[in-house]
C-alpha cells in the first residue's frame, strides 16, 4: 500500500515514514512548498493533508489531482503522528 502526505513538519519527516512502515505503508512526504505536487503523486491508495502546514494553492493542486480517481483523502488540520496513525487506521479498515 502507498500513500501520500501532504504538508506536515519536516522535523518530524522520519517519525512520519516510521509510523507509516510501522502499519505496511509506504510514505511519500511532500511538505506542500514544491512546485507540483500533483505530477510527483504517482499513484497512491489515499492521500493525507494536514491543512495547517499547506498553503491553499497546494491544498486545491492535490485535490485537484485525485478527483475523479477515487483516492480517498484524509484531511486533519492538526499534523501530529497521532494523527497520522488514525489516518493510517481509518484507512487500513
Amino acid at each position: 500500500m502507498c500513500a501520500a502526505l501532504v504538508g506536515g513538519m519536516d522535523r518530524l519527516k522520519r517519525e512520519y515514514m516510521t509510523e507509516a512502515k510501522k502499519n505496511g505503508v509506504k510514505l511519500k512526504h511532500f511538505t506542500g512548498k514544491e512546485r507540483t505536487i500533483s505530477s510527483a503523486l504517482g499513484k497512491v491508495d489515499f492521500v493525507v493533508l494536514f491543512t495547517n502546514k499547506v498553503s491553499h494553492k497546494a491544498r486545491k493542486e492535490v485535490l485537484a489531482a485525485v478527483r475523479g480517481t477515487g483516492v480517498p483523502v484524509y484531511m486533519h488540520h492538526s499534523c501530529g503522528i497521532s494523527t497520522l496513525r488514525k489516518c493510517l487506521g481509518e484507512a487500513n479498515g
